[in-house]
């Protein structure tokens, strides 16, 4: 019992807990959502449209790099129905039997996916691409419950003071995870044969993300405010008012725009282009991007807590605009761009991504959160991540049309620089007008930051 006791107290979050006065049950329901956002996170893993086992399915039923980009856009155009859904939650205050339905039918889909070649017909030739789609489609729209019901709850339990460390301590156990799950994952793709193999790795995805959803069915749920009959034209009118909120809703769509131009179609190139098969692909992409991620996590969520999410918002930024570059200087075999790629990137990306969760909650007010989630959401997941795919493979296949770049200095490559031209500009226009949610604090300044975190206990 007491080497139990000892386990339990040395928890990373126990002492955050504490020091919040959090009682056992909310104790318990943040960890069921933590549990739960590491079997997303797995699912994340197999289950995108930029991961190694898309990309192989969708090299496997010929799709062009348009139709790749429709793959990538299809979830972020689904996140239009986020803001209706949003206004039910608030008004019936049933998030849990919602992600037990809609949440779990969407990841229930995914064990589909890889049944495709085995029993779709070939001809015509588009058939089985536009089922994937079409399932893609189902799933993603049914996916839109996912968002706004998890994203409030986890606000309503959480105080905004441990957020950033709750966060990290996230994703730096989400990154193991991933990794090995990556490395599973890739084996099995390079190993099975071509009738199964997406069978399994689609089905093993498929159960990771309905796992995700069931750890949501035990949490207690908690609601800040009083259920209320919420108005499409009067939460649209607010949010409008509301300038820090569409200040930072417009640097992040302009962010995730930029980096959709490029992002989803390097994975591809990597194993089209450059000859990377899928261990490769895992081991210099997922596992690097873990590696990274574990380094400097736990830094990003102290920063976080002590300076706000505009400065680390920055730092980060700048830094990740800049690793697509490696690409320069790839070449056919090689694997070194690939590695510093996601080593570096990923340990800016997590940053960024960690302010983005950040600003988002402190920004949104309580009464109407779950309005203003889902229009953030899809404001940044339409008018960027699916509009800068799509936008992506339209200018990669007109500049096959049109025979440019096509030396070593390919297509892909100059997207690689148009790309970060535009993120680099937009973090230096955007970010230093965003409000920070940290105003009480010390400024971050960053030749200072660069050396070390200062040991001031967060209050």
């Amino acid at each position: 019992m007491k080497q139990l006791a000892r386990i339990r107290l040395h928890f990373p979050l126990t002492a955050v807990y504490a020091e919040a006065g959090l009682a056992h049950s909310i104790r318990r329901s943040l960890n069921l959502i933590l549990l739960g956002n590491l079997f997303g996170g797995m699912f994340g893993v197999i289950c995108g449209g930029g991961t190694t086992a898309m990309v192989g399915l969708a090299n496997e039923l010929h799709a062009g790099d348009f139709a790749f980009g429709v793959i990538n856009g299809i979830p972020q155009i689904a996140t239009l129905l986020q803001i209706p859904f949003s206004i039910l939650v608030s008004r019936t205050h049933k998030r849990k039997r919602y992600i037990m339905t809609y949440g779990l039918f969407s990841r229930f889909l995914w064990l589909l996916f890889g049944l495709i070649p085995l029993i779709v017909p070939t001809r015509p030739e588009w058939l089985q691409i536009w089922t994937l789609i079409f399932l893609l489609g189902i799933s993603s729209c049914c996916a839109a419950f996912i968002q706004v019901c998890w994203f409030p709850w986890f606000s309503d339990l959480s105080p905004v003071r441990i957020r950033g460390r709750w966060f990290s301590f996230r994703d730096t156990l989400s990154a193991v995870c991933n990794l090995a799950l990556g490395l599973l994952t890739a084996r099995l793709l390079d190993t099975l044969p071509v009738n199964i193999k997406y069978v399994i790795v689609f089905g093993l995805g498929g159960l990771v993300g309905m796992a995700d959803m069931i750890c949501f069915g035990f949490c207690e749920e908690t609601y800040t405010t009083n259920a209320e009959r919420l108005h499409f034209r009067e939460i649209m009118g607010e949010i409008v008012r509301n300038r820090s909120f569409l200040r930072f809703a417009v640097m992040w769509t302009a962010w995730c725009f930029t980096a959709n131009l490029c992002d989803p179609y390097l994975g591809r190139y990597s194993m089209n282009e450059m000859g990377l098969n899928f261990t490769q692909m895992t081991v210099f992409g997922t596992v690097a991007a873990s590696v990274g991620t574990l380094f400097v996590m736990r830094k990003w969520g102290h920063m976080l807590d002590q300076y706000g999410g505009r400065s680390v918002m920055m730092m980060a930024a700048l830094a990740g605009s800049l690793c697509n570059l490696f690409y320069l200087f790839s070449s056919p075999g090689s694997i070194w761009p690939v590695l510093l790629r996601n080593l570096i990137g990923a340990a800016c990306w997590c940053g960024s991504n960690l302010a983005a969760n950040s600003l988002q909650l402190t920004m949104s007010p309580e009464k109407s959160k779950a309005s203003y989630i889902a229009f953030f959401s899809c404001v940044t997941c339409l008018l960027g991540s699916a509009l800068g795919s799509l936008t992506g493979g339209a200018i990669l296949e007109g500049m096959h049309t049109m025979g440019l770049f096509t030396g070593s200095f390919d297509r892909y490559k100059a997207l690689v620089v148009f790309s970060t031209i535009l993120r680099f500009a937009t973090v230096l226009v955007f970010v230093p007008r965003l409000d920070n949610d940290m105003q009480d604090t010390t400024k971050l300044h960053v030749p200072n930051i660069l050396l070390k975190i200062p040991k001031k206990k967060v209050r």
